[in-house]
């Protein structure tokens, strides 16, 4: 089995789910047992200042259009909250994933986001995506999905509507003329 930890999945265009279709999904976790990632591509109608609100989080920072945006990580605890971010701060509830990427869990980070606080990159999602043991590997077997190393660009700095293409665009190929029909030799 590859470890797709740091991995993005990059949905094929016959995926017609309401969470996954045209997704990219960073991989955080991925072990014998399952998988864990949040989708990074697709944004809720909740922006980061509505959030901060709702959970009672005085704001003084102004966010860009991309910045402000909370994204729909996952059909799963769609009412809990994930930010994958660049390295730094001292977060409650945080695990470095890679050089380059963590993921908190914790309010503290909302709070210094909404205060001029925040890590230098930062995405927020509510929800994330889960495989059982697997599951993820079976639906790579069905074609479901392509995988490539993750780009922390692609991550935090491609805009939202350009992610699913710029991510197929690194293995080299035009989505579009993809099929999903499975070759058998």
């Amino acid at each position: 089995m590859q470890n797709l930890q740091d991995h993005f999945l990059i949905a094929m265009p016959a995926l017609r789910d309401s969470y996954f279709e045209r997704s990219v999904t960073y991989i955080c976790e991925h072990s014998e047992e399952g998988a864990m990632g949040l989708v990074i591509n697709q944004p809720i109608s909740l922006t980061i200042r509505e959030l901060l609100t709702q959970i009672e989080i005085d704001s003084t920072d102004e966010f860009s259009q991309e910045e402000n945006s909370v994204f729909a990580g996952g059909p799963v605890q769609n009412d809990r909250g994930f930010v994958l971010h660049s390295p730094g701060g001292t977060w409650n509830s945080s695990m470095q994933l890679t050089k380059d990427v963590s993921i908190t869990t914790s309010k503290d980070i909302l709070e210094a986001i909404g205060n001029n606080l925040a890590p230098e990159k930062f995405l927020v999602t509510l929800g994330y995506a889960g495989w059982s043991e697997g599951q993820l590997e079976q639906e790579l077997i069905d074609n479901t999905w392509l995988t490539i190393p993750a780009d922390e660009e692609i991550l935090f700095d491609v805009p939202i509507h350009l992610r699913w293409q710029k991510a197929a665009e690194k293995i080299g190929i035009d989505v579009w003329q993809l099929s999903s029909q499975i070759g058998h030799a």
